[in-house]
């Protein structure tokens, strides 16, 4: 057996328990919201962990936070070579792609924190964190310990529209990683 072989054979391995473990998380993240999980979604065939595939929003990749990463990372890079805010605004999209970040990371994001991280004034991110949360996308959570502060996070429409987002815009991307995988599986 090559070496190489079996090197591609473990990367293929590990993403997939990257993926099981980033679904037990949106699983343990749906409970956590209140909402039931749809473990219906899930198969398992010959000891194999899969997903119906008919179900894209609730599917995950673990190159899907890192493609949220470097699509914010890009448009901070943007603004700072066009040495203008003004020119590429979108602060809706930033809170989401921060909050998705911060939900793959296990980690809490404070109102604070999410305008920060818009890149725009405060006040113009506190309206649009009401705008996402009027049209469910996100929640508000007080901090139990702290009343002054105040956390935001994606509700479970929020989390799988972005799951549904990063399905679609990476299409190609999950399909060529996996494609070493299944050329050698067929030999």
């Amino acid at each position: 057996m090559s070496s190489t072989g079996q090197l591609m054979r473990n990367r293929a391995k590990a993403i997939r328990l990257i993926g099981i473990a980033n679904e037990l998380l949106a699983v343990a993240r749906e409970l956590e919201i209140g909402e039931k999980p749809s473990l219906s979604s899930y198969l398992f065939a010959d000891g194999e962990y899969e997903m119906d595939k008919s179900s894209a929003a609730k599917q995950d990749h673990p190159i899907w936070v890192e493609l949220a990463r470097q699509t914010y990372d890009d448009r901070r890079r943007r603004t700072k070579i066009f040495s203008s805010g003004d020119l590429f605004g979108e602060p809706a999209w930033d809170i989401l792609l921060d909050l998705f970040i911060a939900t793959k990371e296990r980690r809490r994001v404070s109102v604070t924190s999410a305008c920060i991280g818009s890149a725009v004034p405060s006040t113009t991110a506190l309206r649009w964190i009401t705008i996402l949360e009027r049209n469910g996308f996100l929640a508000r959570e007080a901090d139990p310990g702290d009343a002054r502060r105040v956390y935001v996070k994606l509700s479970a429409r929020g989390y799988s529209a972005m799951l549904e987002y990063f399905a679609s815009a990476s299409r190609s991307i999950v399909l060529l990683d996996d494609a070493p995988a299944q050329a050698m599986a067929a030999r």
